[in-house]
């Protein structure tokens, strides 16, 4: 199944996932937002991908590429380089 869009896992508590889905907002990137505490498995895929961790956020590109907790810097390459 390919993805049209940006997908973010994350917990409404996160501060990073806040600051990372503001970001996309900012830069007009559609994105859906999936809530690992109330979906297990959206949790169950982002410790497969994290090697056990629940590190959010945890980034799914279009093109199959994934950020793990990115920096605002890393995040605006991905999205503008």
């Amino acid at each position: 199944m390919e993805i049209q869009e940006i997908v973010v896992y994350g917990t409404l508590w996160c501060s990073d996932c806040r600051r990372a889905t503001r970001l996309l907002d900012q830069a007009g990137k559609p994105y859906t937002f999936i809530n690992i505490e109330t979906d297990a498995q959206a949790a169950a895929y982002v410790m497969q991908v994290n090697r056990g961790n629940q590190s959010v956020p945890t980034i799914v590109f279009p093109d199959g590429s994934i950020l793990v907790e990115p920096s605002n810097a890393e995040l605006q390459a991905k999205l503008f380089g």
